[in-house]
């Protein structure tokens, strides 16, 4: 009866380290791309008088990027939206209760859902090539569509976790 949670402590643990951890890690450096270009355009445009054109392009793909794939380490960090002023007063029992439930019926789906229209969207983005006609450089807007499907699965991994620690929660009374 015991290799059950150590089975399912051993898979928390693997998804929190290489899903959470590390994607948290590996896609922080995001911000370096952003901070430089953003720098560029700002000395560019103030001290030169020679604003670019595809500063602004590059800033929002790359801060979309940087949210998006961000998300997975908040979710692992415990930093998403709750209502603390009544949970914290609940068991760890009811708290398990609550969340496995808000996974299983409202997260699980709503990730589900934005994972096959956001792979929808990227799947013709990518057949048809799809540049921006917002802007006259006109930037491939494909590669910043698959980051809506790859954000979603990512999160739905880490949302796995999460439901095993409430379940576990749920079922033990204590948090793993």
């Amino acid at each position: 009866m015991e290799q059950s949670p150590t089975a399912l402590l051993k898979t928390v643990r693997l998804i929190d380290t290489y899903v959470g951890e590390l994607s948290g890690k590996i896609f922080a450096v995001l911000i370096y791309p952003l901070v430089g270009g953003l720098t560029y355009e700002v000395i560019l445009r103030y001290a030169f008088n020679a604003p670019t054109i595809w500063a602004y392009d590059v800033a929002y793909m790359i801060y979309g990027s940087h949210f998006m794939l961000g998300a997975t380490y908040c979710l692992y960090k415990g930093g998403h939206i709750r209502t603390d002023i009544f949970y914290n007063r609940f068991s760890a029992r009811w708290q398990g209760r609550i969340d496995a439930s808000l996974y299983l019926f409202l997260f699980f789906p709503g990730m589900i859902y934005f994972f096959l229209a956001g792979y929808t969207e990227a799947l013709h983005a990518w057949d048809i090539l799809e540049k921006s006609d917002a802007s006259p450089w006109r930037p491939p807007l494909y590669p910043f569509k698959t980051i809506i499907p790859v954000a979603a699965a990512l999160l739905m991994v880490q949302g796995a976790s999460e439901f095993l620690k409430s379940l576990h929660a749920a079922l033990r009374g204590r948090w793993p």
